[in-house]
């Protein structure tokens, strides 16, 4: 594997969980980092976890959602370091409820951070990466973007999106060799699944039971698919998704593991 010294990664949703994992693990391979959130604090922490890893890294307060403030933050990127050679979107959102109880202003902010706010850093940092002719997209979605899950109809048509995002990019862009694929992971522990757990118990135990390996993903499990992915190790991967759920979606649905 070719290593990821003195590469540039931006990593949207980085403060904590996945995307703080994945920030430390990038660093851990030599990468400097953009670490976006819209908790600015948080972002400040894991700039500085990376500091002391010996790396250089540019904490940033950004809404995804917004075009501009995402433009902002990639010209603070170049302006700092010169180019960005990794795009990590993994900043989301999650909510659950019955898909008739859906207010518009729920769906339509579903659909603005999770899908809009991902093709935005897509097409903002692609140009990019199109002028230098290579580059490392991957997206963050999820098993509810392949499957279909229950109280979370706007979830799965953004992460759904993403997946096919993915796949279109995938495509159109590897002639300029960018490699663009997407993550899907399953119920990971972090501050999400901790609140779903807390508010439907029975709910989550019943998802955690039908886990073929017997737990839940951890932050690191989804870092080190994303390490693959940044790396020259998956050079001749792209428009493709992994799924780190498990086991999970190859169980048939009509099986138990009792």
């Amino acid at each position: 594997m070719e290593g990821l010294e003195k590469k540039v990664a931006l990593v949207t949703g980085g403060g904590r969980g996945i995307g703080r994992a994945i920030a430390l693990a990038l660093a851990s391979e030599g990468a400097n980092l953009v670490v976006n959130d819209i908790n600015l604090t948080i972002a400040k922490s894991v700039a500085d976890e990376i500091k002391r890893l010996g790396h250089d890294a540019l904490a940033w307060k950004a809404d995804i959602s917004s075009y501009d403030e995402d433009r902002a933050m990639v010209q603070a990127a170049i302006k700092k370091f010169g180019g960005i050679d990794i795009l990590v979107n993994n900043a989301g959102i999650a909510y659950r409820c019955p898909a008739e109880e859906i207010e518009l202003s729920q769906w339509n902010k579903m659909i603005d951070v999770c899908l809009s706010g991902t093709f935005f850093l897509c097409q903002i940092v692609g140009r990019e990466m199109i002028k230098v002719r290579r580059g490392k997209i991957i997206n963050i979605s999820s098993m509810s973007g392949i499957y279909g899950p229950i109280f979370m109809a706007d979830y799965a048509a953004a992460k759904h999106g993403i997946v096919g995002l993915t796949k279109a990019l995938g495509v159109e862009w590897a002639k300029y060799n960018i490699h663009v694929n997407c993550i899907c992971p399953g119920i990971t522990s972090t501050e999400m699944s901790k609140e779903w757990q807390t508010k439907y118990p029975l709910q989550f135990e019943q998802r955690k039971a039908r886990i073929p390996l017997r737990r839940l993903a951890k932050p690191d499990d989804i870092a080190k698919a994303a390490i693959f992915l940044a790396s020259s190790d998956s050079d001749y991967i792209t428009g493709s998704s992994i799924c780190v759920d498990g086991g999970n979606g190859a169980l048939f649905s009509g099986y138990s593991l009792e």
